[in-house]
């Protein structure tokens, strides 16, 4: 048998470029030793929702974003909706992470997330039309050849299954109809069709889609799906974003292991959507919890680093679902007016309710948030008296847990502290010093029930009103 000594000698095998970054083998005592550098590489941060979503990631993505290398998007597709004010200009951004305002940034778009491409360029040109920010978007944009596609077939799936459900059941999950559920459900059925095909052989693309056209056409019947004008269609999308993509994986490899880099992870959706964690079934369709991270760019998870959890000072919650603390009254009436709590992507009222510690202290444990950002704590600024949810109560007994069937959860009763108001105006604060006392104790209470630090707290829409603690 040839030895690796004579196979190098014939040419048959190179020798490595950096052997001086290699340990031998062996010692003279015969003992193994390690090989390689041992040095992980770069870390990423990661911002993530900890309530329903609507916590307002976006600004504390932006705040990080100012310096960052890469800004990146795991999960989700143009369901999520963030929103970002820079010099007075608001931007919404829905498959774009909020990072792409950063002209020194590179935005990738990873195999997590699944892309409608019409509603891709549609989102960049509209928020080009509102103001600089975006100009040249195409030269820092990256997207993973992974990632699925989501067709207008899927979108119109979605809307028929919503309307399936509210005349089965009388309820429906309350999606946003953007074909995200259905997408997702043909990438687990092994059916999808990714980027990479798209932009490899056309014809066996156009092929694979007209049988998957064909198996939703069977399914609902109703739908009217003009094969040839969407293959059209998507030809041309292939080739405005052929410039865009890449192999997702070696781009990240790159990334985490070359030079230091500053890279940022945002999270779309939020952890009580999670479709493994959430409250089931009324989540979101991918896993938007920090192992959605990993499985989302494709990246080791030694590699992660801070993990920066946001939570509005209230509770909100879009559609249907169990919500505790929610508040169907003059208060919820007032949170939802003050807080303007309206859906980014889908203009729907948010119902509204008192901060639930319980439900951020369960998407901790899964999480494991390093510090936490306090989102729109000037919307309570008129009540008197603020109170927060700190236990369930099932049967009249305490449980240390969170719910996972959605029947229990409603049943649940819920143990409030009452803390007083601080009934002045914080949109003007701009440290942590000047907010009012009463303001200091619920951010204090927050840090201590939680055990884990507030790094950011927002009195406000723009990078100014987010104030920072350390």
């Amino acid at each position: 048998m040839a030895t690796v000594e004579s196979a190098i000698s014939n040419g048959v095998v190179g020798r490595l470029e950096n052997e001086t970054h290699l340990d031998d083998c062996t010692e003279p005592s015969g003992k193994r030793v390690k090989l390689g550098n041992t040095n992980i590489g770069n870390r990423v941060t990661v911002v993530l929702g900890a309530q329903w979503g609507d916590e307002g990631k976006g600004k504390v993505v932006d705040l990080l974003a100012v310096d960052a290398d890469i800004v990146c998007r795991c999960q989700g597709g143009n369901n999520a909706g963030h929103t970002v004010v820079v010099d007075s200009v608001e931007y919404d951004f829905h498959l774009l992470p909020s990072g792409v305002i950063n002209k020194n940034a590179i935005s990738f778009i990873g195999n997590g997330v699944v892309i409608h491409l019409p509603g891709l360029f549609e989102e960049a040109q509209k928020n080009l039309q509102k103001g600089k920010g975006l100009e040249g978007w195409e030269s820092r944009t990256v997207i993973s050849d992974r990632a699925h596609i989501v067709f207008d077939f899927h979108q119109a799936a979605d809307g028929i299954q919503e309307q399936q459900r509210q005349e089965q059941a009388g309820k429906n999950l309350g999606t946003t109809k953007k074909g995200i559920g259905p997408a997702y459900s043909s990438k687990a059925s092994r059916v999808g069709l990714r980027i990479c095909d798209l932009l490899a052989d056309f014809q066996e693309f156009s092929k694979k889609f007209k049988v998957l056209a064909g198996q939703y056409k069977s399914m609902y019947p109703s739908l009217n799906i003009d094969t040839e004008k969407e293959l059209e269609c998507l030809k041309d999308y292939a080739e405005k974003i052929r410039p865009l993509v890449k192999d997702g994986v070696y781009f990240m490899y790159k990334a985490l292991n070359g030079p230091t880099k500053k890279i940022l992870v945002e999270g779309a959706n939020a952890a009580l959507l999670d479709i493994d964690f959430g409250t089931y079934p009324f989540v979101t369709s991918s896993n938007c919890t920090v192992g959605g991270v990993c499985t989302g760019l494709g990246i080791p998870p030694q590699n992660v680093g801070d993990v920066y959890g946001v939570v509005k000072a209230y509770t909100t919650r879009v559609g249907v679902g169990s919500f505790p603390t929610e508040q169907s009254n003059e208060l919820g009436d007032l949170l939802q007016s003050r807080g303007r709590e309206f859906g980014v992507t889908t203009g729907r009222k948010r119902r509204c309710g008192w901060l639930d510690l319980v439900l951020v202290k369960y998407a901790h444990m899964i999480n494991g948030f390093t510090a936490v950002a306090v989102t729109k704590l000037d919307i309570l600024d008129v009540i008197e008296e603020i109170k927060i949810g700190v236990a369930y109560r099932l049967d009249g007994k305490k449980i240390p847990y969170f719910p996972a069937n959605q029947e229990v959860l409603n049943k649940v009763e819920v143990d409030y502290v009452t803390l007083p108001g601080w009934c002045s105006n914080t949109a003007h604060v701009r440290s942590f010093e000047e907010l009012p006392e009463n303001a200091q104790k619920y951010i204090h209470f927050i840090e201590e029930f939680l055990n884990v630090p507030v790094k950011w707290i927002g009195v406000g829409k723009s990078r100014e009103s987010m104030i920072q603690l350390f």
